[in-house]
Order: C-alpha cells, then sequence, then structure tokens
C-alpha cells in the first residue's frame, strides 16, 4: 500500500508540473538567418576586416592584432553602440 501512495503522489505531482498547452498564445514567426544571428555575424564580420587591414599592414603579427580590435570594436559597437538612440513609445 505505501508503495502504491508513493507511485500515485509523484505522479500526481508530474501531473501539476507539467505546462498547460492552451496557454501558449503566442505564435512564433520563423525568424531569417541574419535576424538569429546579426550581433555574431557583424562581429565576425569586423574581426574579419580588422584581420585583412592587420595583415596587409603587419604581417601575420598584424593580422592577429587586427583581428582582435576588430572583433573588439565590433563587440563595443553591437552590444554597446548600435541602439542607443532608439527610443520606444509607450501605448496609449
Amino acid at each position: 500500500m505505501k508503495k502504491f501512495l508513493v507511485v500515485f503522489l509523484i505522479l500526481a505531482t508530474f501531473a501539476l508540473c507539467v505546462p498547460d498547452i492552451s496557454a501558449q498564445t503566442r505564435r512564433h514567426r520563423k525568424r531569417s538567418f541574419w535576424r538569429k544571428h546579426r550581433d555574431k555575424v557583424t562581429v565576425a564580420g569586423s574581426s574579419v576586416a580588422g584581420a585583412a587591414v592587420g595583415g596587409i599592414v603587419g604581417g601575420k603579427k598584424g593580422a592577429l592584432i587586427g583581428a582582435g580590435a576588430g572583433a573588439g570594436g565590433g563587440a563595443l559597437y553591437t552590444y554597446k553602440l548600435r541602439n542607443r538612440h532608439r527610443r520606444r513609445r509607450r501605448p496609449r
């Protein structure tokens, strides 16, 4: 009898933890590759550009330094500066 009660309580707990499917009212639109990975692509592109400029100027060592500087600049732009002046409207 004890085992039955324990199994019943565990199954009841699992049943209560299952999320309600009808509660999901959002419709998900399929996002493009650019929308999904915009930040990563921006940082990678700036890193490649920095490596190209550094490679032209200073060879292999310059390419490494340029890649680091490009990645740092791209990350700074992407995560700090890009949407700085965008204002959101409040619904009326």
